[in-house]
C-alpha cells in the first residue's frame, strides 16, 4: 500500500475508526510508519497518544499504535511488529517518535516497561518510566503470557537523574513525599542560589496498573474504573470510554442524555478552574481569594449534590446515556447558581486585576513560549494561554458541542480561549474567561433541556440498551476534559470482555512544559508555577 505525502490523501487511504470524533486508522509497514510520521511532523498534527498490543494470540505479532489530532480529524496509525520468537536475544523494536515529536519520549519509556518493545532511536533515553523497581526487569505487565496476579519485592535502586556541574550550582530534591494530599512526584532541582537552571521530573509513583485492570472487568462496568483514572477528571473519562464503546456497538446516545452529559463535563471544569485559581491566589500569598474561591466551588459542589446527585460525578455517565435525569427543580436551582457564581468570579477577577502583590507575583512567572509550546505538542489549558489555539470542543465538536457553538457566538467569549503571554497570570485569566464561557454555556444547555422538543414521554430517555459488541472491535474516545483531551482506546474481546483498554491524559504532553516553564524563575515560585498548570499525577501514570 502506497503511503501519500499528502495529508488529504494520505487519510483517505484508511479506514473510517468508530469515534465520537472523526477518526481515520491506517494500518502501515515500518517504511510507511517512518514516512507518514516524518510527513506528519512538518504539518499541524499534534501527537495525542502512544501505545501498543500483545496480538501474538491472534497472530503473533505486537502492535503498536499512535494517533495525532489534525486539523479536522484524527488519524491512528497501526503498525504491527514481529515478535522476533519469545527467545530472541533482542526486543522487538519500532521507529521511535521522539525526535520528530518530543512529548512521545516518556509514551516511549513507559510502552518499554508495560509491553517490552524499543523504540529504535539513535539517543534513547534507556531508564525506566513506570517500574520503579516493582516488578523484575525482564516481565512485561501487558504481555499476554504475564502473570497480572503476581506480587514482586519492591527493589529499589538510585536512579540516574541528569547532573548539572559548575561553580555555585546545587541540586534541590523536592518529593516525591509532599505536604497535604499532593500525590507524589519527584522533582530534581538544579540551582545558583535561588535561580532554577534545569528541572527534572520522575513520576509514575501512582501507577495502578490500570490497562490490566481493565482486562478483568466487562465492557459495561469499565466506565467505573474510567471515572476514578484521575479523580477531578471523572466526567471526561467515563464520557470518552463510554464514547468509545457507544461507538464500536453503533449506539446513539439519547438527545437528551448527551445534553446531560455536556452539562456535567462543564461543572466538572467550572469546579477545577474555581479550585486552581484560588490555590494559585494562596501559592502567592493571597489567602482571601483562596477562602473565596473555595466557598464558590463549595457552592457548585452542593448544587452538583442536589441535581446530579452527587458532589463528584463518579458514577454519572454510563454507557448509553446517563444515571439519572434532572429533578423537577433543577432547572430554577442551577440558574440561581450560575448567576451567584458570575457574579462571584467577577467580584474576585477585578480584585485579583487589581491587587499589586499578586501582579508582581503573577505575571512574567514560570512563562512558556508559544514556539516552545508548539514543538513539545502542548495541550488543553497550559497550551491555550501559550497562544496555542486547541479546543476538541471547537476542533473537532461532538454531540452536542457540534451544535452548541453558534448559540453561544454573540452571548459568550469566542472558544477556543487564548491567552498569548504564556505566563501564571495567562493562566489565570484563560480560567477566568472559561469560567464564564461555561456558565453561558451552562444556561443554553439547561434551555435545550426545557425545551419542548425534549419535554415528550418519549424524548426524556436518558439510557438507550447496548447491543452485545462483535469482539476484536477497535474504537476511540475522545473528550476534551478541564486539562485538555482525554482519550480512550477500547478493542473489544469475545463475551462481552475488555480486550484491552488504553487511557490517556493530555497531562502526558504537558509535564515536560514545566520543565521549560521554570527556567529563570526563583525555587520559591515553583509551587505557583506548578499549581497554574495543575496536571495530574494519577492520569498520567495509568
Amino acid at each position: 500500500m502506497e503511503v501519500f505525502v499528502e495529508q488529504g490523501e494520505l487519510m483517505q487511504q484508511g479506514a473510517d475508526l468508530p469515534s465520537n470524533v472523526e477518526c481515520r486508522r491506517l494500518c502501515v509497514d515500518r517504511e510507511q510508519w517512518l514516512q507518514t510520521v516524518q510527513t506528519l511532523s512538518s504539518s499541524a498534527a499534534r501527537l495525542l497518544s502512544l501505545w501498543g498490543a500483545d496480538d501474538r494470540d491472534r497472530d503473533g505479532c505486537f502492535r503498536i499504535y499512535a494517533a495525532w489530532l489534525l486539523p479536522a480529524s484524527v488519524l491512528v496509525l497501526e503498525h504491527p511488529i514481529d515478535d522476533g520468537g519469545l527467545g530472541a536475544a533482542t526486543a522487538p523494536s519500532y521507529p521511535g517518535l521522539a525526535r520528530f515529536f518530543p512529548s512521545a519520549r516518556r509514551m516511549q519509556r513507559a510502552l518499554h516497561d508495560l509491553l517490552g518493545v524499543v523504540a529504535e532511536e539513535q539517543e534513547r533515553d534507556e531508564r525506566g518510566w513506570l517500574r520503579h523497581g516493582g516488578w523484575p526487569d525482564n516481565l512485561y505487565p501487558l504481555r499476554r503470557d504475564a502473570d497480572g496476579h503476581q506480587s514482586y519485592p519492591v527493589v529499589s535502586a538510585a536512579y540516574p537523574f541528569v547532573t548539572v556541574q559548575g561553580d555555585g550550582v546545587h541540586e534541590i530534591a523536592v518529593g516525591p513525599v509532599h505536604a497535604g494530599t499532593i500525590e507524589p512526584g519527584h522533582f530534581r532541582f538544579s540551582v545558583v542560589g535561588e535561580k532554577m537552571l534545569r528541572l527534572e521530573e520522575r513520576l509514575g509513583y501512582t501507577h495502578k496498573g490500570v490497562a490490566r485492570r481493565f482486562q478483568e472487568l466487562t465492557q459495561l462496568e469499565g466506565h467505573r474504573l474510567a471515572a476514578r483514572l484521575s479523580g477531578d477528571s471523572a466526567v471526561a473519562f467515563s464520557w470518552a470510554y463510554c464514547a468509545a464503546l457507544e461507538s464500536v456497538t453503533t449506539t446513539p446516545c439519547p438527545g437528551r442524555a448527551t445534553l446531560l452529559r455536556a452539562l456535567a463535563l462543564e461543572h466538572e471544569r467550572m469546579a477545577n478552574h474555581l479550585g486552581d485559581i484560588g490555590a494559585i491566589g494562596n501559592d502567592a500569598g493571597f489567602a482571601f481569594g483562596f477562602t473565596q474561591f473555595s466557598r464558590l466551588k463549595e457552592d457548585l459542589l452542593r448544587a452538583n449534590r442536589s441535581v446530579f446527585g452527587a458532589r463528584y460525578l463518579m458514577d454519572y455517565v454510563l454507557p448509553g446515556g446517563v444515571a439519572a435525569d434532572l429533578p423537577q427543580n433543577a432547572h430554577s436551582t442551577l440558574l440561581n447558581v450560575y448567576r451567584d457564581l458570575e457574579a462571584g468570579v467577577l467580584a474576585m477577577r477585578a480584585i485579583y486585576g487589581e491587587h499589586a502583590g499578586l501582579r508582581d507575583r503573577l505575571h512574567e512567572t514560570g512563562r512558556l513560549g508559544r514556539e516552545i509550546a508548539e514543538q513539545m505538542g502542548a495541550l488543553g489549558l497550559p497550551a491555550r494561554a501559550s497562544g496555542v489555539a486547541c479546543d476538541l470542543r471547537a476542533d473537532h465538536p461532538w454531540a452536542p458541542y457540534d451544535k452548541l457553538l453558534q448559540k453561544l457566538s454573540d452571548k459568550a467569549p469566542l472558544w477556543p480561549i487564548t491567552h498569548p503571554d504564556g505566563d501564571v497570570a495567562a493562566r489565570v485569566q484563560v480560567r477566568f474567561d472559561e469560567l464564564l464561557q461555561c456558565l453561558e454555556l451552562c444556561r443554553v444547555l439547561l434551555e435545550e433541556i426545557s425545551s419542548p422538543a425534549l419535554s415528550g414521554p418519549a424524548q426524556r430517555s436518558v439510557q438507550a440498551a447496548l447491543p452485545a459488541a462483535a469482539p476484536y472491535r477497535l474504537g476511540m474516545g475522545l473528550i476534551e476534559g478541564w486539562r485538555g483531551p482525554v482519550m480512550v482506546a477500547l478493542e473489544t474481546g469475545t463475551d462481552g470482555a475488555i480486550r484491552r483498554c488504553h487511557a490517556h491524559d493530555s497531562s502526558w504532553q504537558n509535564w515536560p512544559l514545566l520543565e521549560y516553564a521554570i527556567l529563570g524563575n526563583i525555587v520559591p515560585d515553583f509551587p505557583l508555577i506548578n499549581k497554574s498548570f495543575n496536571l495530574s499525577y494519577s492520569g498520567q501514570d495509568g
